[in-house]
């Protein structure tokens, strides 16, 4: 059988069956040892001209094996990263400057609608149907796109972050296979060799696109932004209703198998603090529309588990005293008071001790109008 032809057959399947031998110009096969010809030649100036036209031919086996890589890395739809010169300083993922990578914005995604769930364990759905997003390292590249929807990864964060800054030799490769199989499993239904349109290359790294995928996490946000203004509107009936929905979103940690790998991690901080922004958030307005009753228990479980936040331990001990319990209000406040100086060594703010001076003199604004964050205020109903 012809060896071309059976490299060809390889190629299409995905596997190289056969390597290639580079021809020299005069036709002679490269795979010979140097060493052999030098010692050969010995020292005079045919060995010198024949060493020197063996370099030169083991630099274009070198191209050849380039270029079939290339031309292998097209036909498995592997998006190569082209190889990095040593004169070529790295350049960030963003290209001069850390600005996005130039080329055209993703058009329209045809095709099923791609759907992450990042706040609790990560999960996708495409076209409404939970995917298998395959093995840990696939799954952690995944998830590090995720969290930079929108923004281009390079393959060296990625590399960095499956390995743990140890590659193997066969990291890219690995990586290149991570990736072509996430592209079947969100866009199952793209015609093969056309360009991905959910998980695009872009430059030295790759993208996931913000406009095909819906993410929980943005969600969230949009609902605590929603919040925020119907409070500055003076709708707290809506807001908690925003509050509410966003929270519901929430399973558990955010980026929960990934949000210690330090490319992620910012993400996940970013995240949880905005969690426990909006509980405080809607803790305030349940009391500013007298729902203290219910926001007792809340901020209870919420100061326990975070006392070091002042806003909640406020809150709290407000919402004691319109439900009654001025000793236990003060209770609050001092024992979060003792907390702070003996563990920190520092005060409790003005606001906290302004708090317990008009809970001492049972103060009538106390039974008014509460500030809530945003700038705004909400009256009873």
């Amino acid at each position: 059988m012809d060896t071309k032809d059976t490299r060809d057959r390889g190629i299409r399947r995905g596997t190289v069956t056969a390597a290639p031998v580079a021809v020299g110009r005069r036709g002679r096969r490269t795979d010979a040892d140097p060493g052999a010809e030098r010692r050969a030649g010995g020292t005079d100036g045919a060995g010198a001209l024949r060493i020197a036209e063996l370099e030169r031919e083991i630099q274009e086996l070198q191209r050849a094996n380039e270029t079939l890589k290339q031309y292998v890395s097209k036909a498995l739809d592997l998006g190569t990263v082209p190889t990095r010169r040593r004169d070529d300083p790295a350049q960030p993922p963003g290209g001069p400057g850390g600005s996005p990578m130039p080329g055209p914005a993703p058009g329209p995604v045809p095709g099923p609608a791609v759907e992450f769930r990042v706040l609790g364990p990560v999960e996708a759905a495409v076209g409404g149907r939970w995917v298998d997003l395959g093995a840990p390292k696939q799954r952690a590249a995944l998830v590090l796109l995720v969290s930079q929807a929108g923004q281009p990864v390079s393959v060296d964060a990625l590399v960095e972050t499956l390995w743990e800054g140890r590659p193997p030799q066969s990291a890219i490769t690995s990586l290149h296979a991570y990736i072509a199989n996430l592209r079947r499993v969100l866009e199952p239904h793209r015609a093969p060799r056309t360009p991905a349109t959910v998980l695009c290359t872009r430059g030295r790294g790759y993208l996931l696109n913000s406009r095909a995928v819906e993410v929980d996490a943005h969600r969230f946000w949009k609902s605590a932004t929603a919040g925020w203004q119907a409070l500055d509107r003076g709708d707290p009936q809506r807001a908690l209703h925003a509050f509410q929905a966003g929270l519901d979103l929430w399973r558990g940690e955010a980026y929960a198998e990934a949000a210690t790998t330090p490319h992620v991690l910012p993400e996940a901080v970013r995240l949880e603090e905005l969690r426990l922004s909006v509980i405080e958030s809607r803790c305030a307005t349940l009391i500013a529309v007298g729902n203290h009753e219910m926001a007792v228990p809340e901020l209870v479980a919420f100061t326990q588990a975070h006392p070091l936040r002042e806003y909640g331990c406020e809150l709290l001990s407000l919402a004691l005293y319109r439900a009654g319990r001025q000793a236990d209000a003060l209770s609050v406040l001092r024992v979060h008071q003792k907390r702070m100086v003996e563990d920190l060594g520092i005060s409790p703010s003005p606001a906290l001790r302004h708090l317990e001076t008009e809970i001492l003199r049972q103060a009538p604004e106390l039974d008014g109008s509460q500030r809530v964050p945003g700038g705004g205020s909400a009256g009873e109903d």
